[in-house]
């Protein structure tokens, strides 16, 4: 096992530590404790997700209070209730905004209309013109005029999961001191029903988890992937996913859980070794391996449980 330090798709997971503070753990502990790396599923059968069936940004706030944190999170039903929910917030600390639609953040080189991807974002100051924040995405101290921000942050094209429109999470309290270790222990249990699949969730019709969803993924490889699930993989999918499970890695094996870590590491070198061989069309070798993982999601859960 070799800890990955480096540049990924962990946006909340940043955006958190920064709301925290001094005080947070690492992004990679952060990311651990929503419960993500423990599984995989198809949404709707078509968009392959290295996270758990039913997973979605409920993960945040299992971390915040396996952390020994409180929050204030909010919605709102439109752009002047949230602007005004946003600018009473900030008065007390940084904010935690998302999801926004990353392809209406006209901060960033080409983005230019919605593309369907969710991004989170740590907000500093908000006014009626401007809301200044920290984009984990590569710019500190990023600013957007406040009816740009408004438009991403409504959120209605994120279709990965039931995103509330202007959602955002505040007034962070620390309520019980908690070490990291003690918070990953208690975690545990939740990344065994995780991987063992939660029926208390909903999801898209034709949803599958598991190994099931794994060898659907080979078969959609093996018939030949559209574009849209192409570029999903190769620019988001594979390598959020295989950071996922080397952070878990590295997280079971600190907590002396080593036959856990050696299944986590072994997925992360089958989901990492993925991106090569998607990119460059090799479909032979990326579907064996697809075939190779399917299996270990069931393995993990019961070695962790």
């Amino acid at each position: 096992m070799h800890p990955y330090i480096g540049s990924g798709p962990y946006c909340y997971a940043n955006s958190l530590a920064m709301a925290l503070g001094p005080a947070a753990p690492s992004p990679s502990i952060i990311e651990v404790l929503t419960g993500s790396p423990f599984g995989m599923h198809l949404l709707g059968g078509r968009v392959p997700l290295f996270d758990p069936y039913g997973w979605d940004d409920r993960g945040i706030d299992d971390a915040i209070a396996l952390l020994g944190w409180t929050c204030r999170r909010q919605s709102a039903d439109d752009s002047e209730q949230a602007l005004a929910n946003l600018e009473e917030a900030v008065k007390t600390g940084p904010v935690l905004a998302g999801p926004l639609e990353m392809g209406l953040l006209r901060h960033v080189p080409g983005m230019t209309g919605p593309i369907g991807s969710d991004h989170f974002v740590a907000v500093l100051e908000a006014d009626d013109t401007l809301v200044r924040f920290h984009d984990p995405y590569g710019c500190p101290y990023a600013t957007l005029p406040t009816k740009d921000f408004l438009a991403a942050w409504r959120a209605d094209t994120i279709t990965f999961y039931h995103a509330e429109p202007y959602t955002m999470r505040g007034n962070f309290q620390r309520v019980r001191e908690i070490t990291t270790e003690a918070a990953l222990r208690a975690a545990l249990p939740a990344a065994v029903a995780w991987l063992r699949g939660r029926d208390d969730l909903t999801v898209p019709p034709g949803t599958i988890s598991g190994a099931a969803a794994v060898h659907r993924l080979a078969d959609l490889v093996t018939d030949g992937l559209d574009p849209e699930t192409h570029d999903h993989l190769t620019h988001f999918a594979i390598r959020v996913g295989a950071r996922r499970l080397t952070n878990a890695a590295t997280a079971l094996t600190s907590l002396g859980r080593d036959e856990p870590a050696v299944i986590a590491t072994q997925q992360a070198r089958l989901i990492g070794s993925l991106q090569h061989d998607i990119v460059g069309g090799h479909t032979e070798s990326a579907t064996r391996t697809l075939r190779q993982l399917a299996p270990t999601y069931d393995q993990l859960a019961a070695v962790l449980g």
